[in-house]
Order: C-alpha cells, then structure tokens, then sequence
C-alpha cells in the first residue's frame, strides 16, 4: 500500500530511517515470500465474471492458513485484505461486487503480517485479453520498477531510485504519478523514508545497508494528475487514462539490494501467464 502522508502509521513513526540487522532480514524473507506466494495463487482467479470481492475473500483466507494476517485489513478503517485497483484506478482501489470484464488491468497490491513483520507487493494482472495499449503499460511499469530496484545501492541515494524510474517513464511517453510514494517498513506498515518514484541523481537521504522499504511506481498513460474520491481511498488518474503498479518490498546489504518479495513460482510479471 502506498503512503500520502508522514503520520500514515499512527503514533509510532518517525522520521529517523531504521537500520536493520540479519534477523530482521530474515523475518522479512518469511514475510515477502508468504505475500509473493499468495500473488501466485491468486492469478487463475483472475478472470472476467470474477468480483474483486472474491479475490479478497480467497487473500484473506490464504493469510488465514498460513498463520498470517492482511495488513489492511481494518488499518485506519479500510475494511478489505486486499486493494483492487482496475484500469484508471492509480491505487487503493476498494473490492466490490461488480464482475471484472474482458481486457481489464488490474493491480492487486497484498500486505501480510508474519510474526509482527510485514510483507507488501503488488502486480499488475490481465483480466482476459489485453489490448496493445494496457499490455505496452503493464510492460513499462514492470520495468520502471527493476530500473529503479538496480538503482538501490550502498552509497546512493533516494534521488537515485526515482531518477532511474522517472527517466524511463518518460522516454516511452508515460507520466510518473508523484501524489504516492514507496515507504520504509518492517514491524511497522509504513515507516520512514519516503521512496519517491521521480527526483535527480544524488538528491535526497543516503542508501546505507539495513534499510528497508518498498518501491511502488504508479505510471499512467496520459498525465500524472490523480485524485482521490469521496470514499477516501480509491485514487484515480483525472484524465481517466490507464494506470498501472507493481511493487517489491526490498533491503539494502552490504553490498547490494535484496528483493524480498520475488514470486517463488516465476510470476512477478503474470501478464499472459495461464
């Protein structure tokens, strides 16, 4: 899920950035493969006829067997284990009722709680057959997130990560949605620092091994212009263009990044998969 604001993590965040030693690292391996595992299964459920509200209840009760628990469900009031987010729909979009149709996108953004540490990740599926348009998105997206992952090193900076992101957003003509962001995380949901998925070379805090956080870019087709409706979640692009997300939850080592969240079946980008 991805943070607006500071104060999202109520009453326990700071501003300092936490460092995190090789027990933690291993917490959040458990963390990250339960929630990739639970993308995995979800994709055959990905179908047109399908309601959001399905795939939440089967999220819900895979964390449910795995000894886990969604971490959006009931956070700040948001009742679902899962975000849904369909077409022009940027992020936090709510499950329902209403059938998904033939050609939709849909990101499905996942966050459990595994003895007190959280895994997020999120990913981009086809709801039947794609039209060129939405498959050339989905394809962008998932490359601006591993441009921006391959940016993450000792002795960087936050800058890096959004310049990788944000130039290759906008050599292929798309916008990078700057009213959400990546966040830190671990036995909080959501934690410093910020992870802006736009900025320039060298600017922002210093990357230094033991850091955690997730990176989210959110890429529109036409502007970078959202807002957020009267339920106080769902965001949307405000020229109605597609949007699209995937998201890793990752740490800084020694000498490198680790991806904590990668699918264990292959399916990071199940676009086109069966």
């Amino acid at each position: 899920m991805a943070t607006t604001d500071p104060s999202l993590s109520a009453g326990r965040r700071t501003a300092e950035i936490k460092r995190h030693g090789p027990e933690a690292f291993a917490a959040m391996r458990k963390a990250g493969r339960l929630v990739a595992e639970g993308l995995d299964m979800i994709l055959p459920h990905v179908l047109p006829g399908v309601t959001t509200a399905r795939l939440d209840r089967l999220m819900f009760d895979f964390a449910m067997d795995h000894g886990a628990y969604p971490a959006t469900l009931n956070y700040r009031g948001y009742r679902h284990s899962i975000c849904t987010s369909i077409n022009h729909v940027v992020c936090h979009g709510q499950p329902d009722d209403k059938p998904m149709r033939e050609g939709d996108i849909i990101n499905i953004d996942y966050t459990v709680i595994v003895d007190g540490w959280h895994g997020d990740s999120s990913r981009m599926y086809a709801v039947g057959q794609l039209n060129r348009k939405a498959d050339r998105l989905c394809a962008i997206t998932h490359e601006c997130l591993m441009r921006g992952i391959a940016a993450v090193r000792p002795g960087g900076t936050m800058g890096d990560i959004g310049h990788a992101i944000q130039s290759y957003a906008e050599s292929e003509r798309c916008s990078v949605v700057r009213d959400f962001c990546g966040h830190g995380l671990g036995q909080l949901f959501h934690d410093a620092p910020n992870i802006l998925h736009y900025g320039a070379r060298g600017e922002g805090p210093r990357i230094e091994p033991g850091m955690l956080f997730t990176i989210e870019p959110m890429i529109n087709l036409g502007k970078p212009q959202v807002k957020v409706l009267a339920d106080g979640w769902t965001a949307v692009t405000r020229d109605r263009s597609l949007s699209a997300q995937f998201e890793h939850t990752v740490g800084v080592t020694d000498t490198g990044v680790e991806i904590f969240t990668l699918s264990p079946a292959g399916l990071d980008y199940p676009i086109g998969k069966p």
